[in-house]
């Protein structure tokens, strides 16, 4: 099973102190995890509910409802709390044996971590059509919502909170924050402090910091902090300071609380002398031979089961042989027509269940060849791309239909569909913007593939990673698990240049004689704007031909005097100027619309009317309902490069005032400049910190165990 604990040896007392590489779980202090503060994106201060059902996205939030709702009623077939694991029995009691052994230095119960029985796969739903030009969104029923805005109120927490919360905690959202106010934590933006104060007016002097009820929920704020900055789990020792920061007095009798009552999970991992996992493929450890290092890390049980899901699923490939569609003949004269690596590519896929596909965004012409060459056999076979611009822009390279995107591919509102076994009807499929697979919908695209079906990640390595937590592509590409084929095809011009040279760390001054590129010195915040609104508004349309509805502002963060909400209000301004009668709108706005966490659908206004703001993102039309507009409708004139990624424009303005030093990296510059087609003008204020950042900020690292879980089901491939 791919969730089965490996038999290792103890090590010496786990450090408490702080883990040298790892990311901070505090958002403030993390740009990547920070850069996306908006509605539907980790780290919002009005971030949209992370329970409201999106109709592209059904089909995964119900499968989390059933898995939440099995949680609940774990919990509620407990008598009573625990006290410090007293009355604990059965593997909840292993498992904090097993805790309390590795940190005083002993040698944990092999039990604890022997391999389970394998959980079954999880069905896939019956695929649901829906009219593709609309989208709509469940919201919770009003009496639900009332009774959780009168507790609000009493509690002294803002009513807006009203409608997310409800659709959080369900429909006895009002009575669990009577009997436990902590549970406002759930809501995304609540903060440790706000939740206190709720508390305490709900309370009164019972509500102090050594509540039982207070260390759970900040403990599991804490690991979703984390998961917003892309980790799966936490080292124990980096989750115990974090609980310390937070003011929980009794961390470690906190971090057992939680694991007692199923709050969060407990792992044990070897890793190597270095302190990485243990090599791929490496054997389990016997009995007599010298004990190895672990490491303890602690997880929410939504991260684990998709991690180790995603491990099934992606062994399931790589062992099994590929379906019996094309001949070997067919096969090999598709690739003969192929040119260089796109010949590559198909020969790789003609052989194997998974495949990788490396390469920028002329590459895209490989993976559209394989399409094509697979409809030719008669294949079925279909490609799905991040968002509805690179559908579309996927699109316009192959000859025939078969492209979707992720979210409308595993909802069933696009796509083939799904067999009587409930699993998409595909021979191939063709998964692009792979580096923005996070780890839960990576584990929904492999439980959806039938049995004999072939697998392809293709991606740029070196764009920014998913919003969500984990690393899924980056680990798939360091485990060396199955054939790797990278492209020898590079963008071409000037931009091309100067983005390669980028990914290897390197900034190079290019020649652009035809204004590729430009540099704009300013001195300043407010020049800045100045130079950016005049950039988008007047030069890019008139020296380059571009319009100022195909230029797109891309910007490190929301916040700052240089920020998206900054930008996005002068662009406004002089671009389409209106009173905002729509909710701040009006017909004409860019707009950003984020349905889910992690996905941004840039778009426009085209009307408002009793269904809601009817929006035009790409070739779809979407009614986000007038409930939903203030959490998932932001101005888009511009954007974050976590929202731009997966998308490319005529033209692009990248800006880069002094505050932006610390978010910038290589991932960051290279995404956003990649964004490009045609011109690229750079409103540059941090002077020597942008080759700095590209020579010698890589990207953070992130504490996932997706190679751990892959190691002892699948060899590692020769090469």
């Amino acid at each position: 099973m791919p969730g089965a604990r490996r038999r290792v040896g103890a090590r010496a007392p786990l450090s408490r102190s702080r883990l040298e590489h790892a990311v901070s779980t505090e958002p403030s202090e993390n740009p990547e995890a920070t850069e996306d503060a908006e509605p539907g994106t980790p780290g919002a201060d009005e971030a949209s509910d992370e329970g409201a059902q999106v109709s592209e996205a059904e089909a995964e939030l119900r499968a989390q409802q059933l898995e939440r709702e099995r949680i609940e009623r774990r919990k509620a077939e407990k008598q009573g709390p625990i006290e410090a694991g007293g009355k604990l029995s059965g593997r909840a009691a292993d498992l904090l044996a097993a805790v309390r052994a590795v940190e005083s230095g002993g040698r944990p119960a092999a039990a604890v971590f022997e391999e389970a029985p394998a959980a079954p796969r999880r069905p896939a739903p019956e695929p649901v059509r829906r009219a593709p030009e609309v989208s709509g969104e469940a919201v919770p029923a009003p009496g639900v919502v009332a009774g959780v805005r009168e507790v609000l109120a009493q509690g002294g927490a803002p009513e807006g909170l009203a409608v997310q919360a409800a659709g959080v905690l369900g429909e006895e959202g009002a009575a669990v924050l009577r009997a436990d106010p902590w549970q406002l934590l759930r809501v995304a933006g609540v903060r440790p402090g706000q939740a206190d104060g709720f508390a305490r007016a709900l309370l009164g002097a019972g509500a102090g910091p050594d509540d039982e009820r207070r260390g759970r929920a900040v403990t599991v704020w804490l690991l979703e902090q984390a998961a917003l900055a892309g980790h799966t789990a936490l080292e124990m020792s980096a989750l115990l300071e974090a609980l310390e920061r937070q003011g929980v007095p009794d961390p470690e009798g906190t971090v057992q609380n939680a694991l007692s009552e199923g709050d969060v999970l407990v792992f044990q991992d070897a890793v190597a002398e270095a302190g990485a996992p243990a090599p791929q493929g490496a054997p389990a450890p016997q009995e007599e031979d010298a004990e190895r290092p672990v490491r303890v890390l602690v997880g929410l049980e939504r991260y684990a089961l998709a991690e180790e899901s995603l491990a099934d699923g992606l062994a399931r490939l790589i062992v099994s042989a590929p379906g019996r569609d094309g001949s070997d003949e067919d096969w090999e004269r598709a690739a003969a027509a192929a040119q260089g690596s796109a010949a590559e590519l198909v020969r790789a896929v003609a052989g194997h269940g998974l495949v990788l596909h490396t390469g920028g965004d002329a590459s895209l012409a490989e993976p559209a060849a394989l399409l094509d060459a697979a409809h030719g056999m008669g294949l079925r076979a279909w490609a799905a791309t991040h968002g509805p611009i690179g559908r579309a822009r996927f699109a316009a390279l192959v000859e025939g239909p078969g492209v979707a995107t992720v979210a409308g591919l595993l909802s069933g509102a696009e796509g083939p569909g799904r067999d009587a076994d409930g699993a998409l009807d595909v021979d191939l499929l063709v998964v692009l913007d792979a580096p923005q697979l996070d780890v839960e919908t990576a584990a929904l695209v492999t439980e959806s593939l039938p049995d004999g079906a072939r697998l392809v990640l293709a991606g740029d390595p070196g764009v920014l990673w998913s919003v969500g937590a984990g690393r899924v592509f980056a680990d798939l590409l360091a485990a060396r698990l199955c054939p790797q084929v990278a492209s020898r095809r590079p963008d071409p011009g000037p931009l091309g240049e100067l983005v390669s040279g980028i990914g290897v760390g390197e900034l190079n001054q290019v020649e652009a004689p035809g204004k590729e590129v430009v540099i704009v010195p300013v001195r300043d915040a407010g020049e800045a704007v100045h130079r950016t609104v005049q950039l988008v508004a007047d030069s890019v349309p008139r020296a380059i031909g571009v319009p100022a509805e195909e230029t797109q502002v891309i910007t490190p963060g929301h916040g700052g005097a240089v920020g998206t909400r900054v930008l996005n209000a002068a662009l406004k301004e002089r671009l389409n100027p209106g009173p905002g009668r729509f909710g701040g709108f009006d017909p004409g706005d860019r707009v950003a619309h984020s349905p889910a966490p992690g996905r941004t659908l840039p778009g426009r206004v085209v009307k408002a009317d009793g269904e809601g703001l009817h929006l035009l993102c790409g070739d779809e039309r979407i009614v986000v309902p007038r409930e939903r507009v203030e959490q998932t409708v932001r101005h888009g004139w511009a954007l974050t490069a976590h929202q731009a990624v997966g998308c490319r424009w005529p033209a692009v303005v990248v800006v880069l005032p002094g505050d932006a030093v610390p978010a910038l990296s290589r991932p960051w510059v290279y995404t956003a400049f990649g964004r490009a087609d045609r011109h690229l003008s750079v409103v540059h204020g941090v002077e020597q910190a942008l080759p700095r950042a590209v020579a010698e900020v890589a990207a953070k690292p992130r504490t996932t165990r997706l190679p751990v879980l892959l190691a002892p089901q699948v060899p590692a491939a020769d090469g």
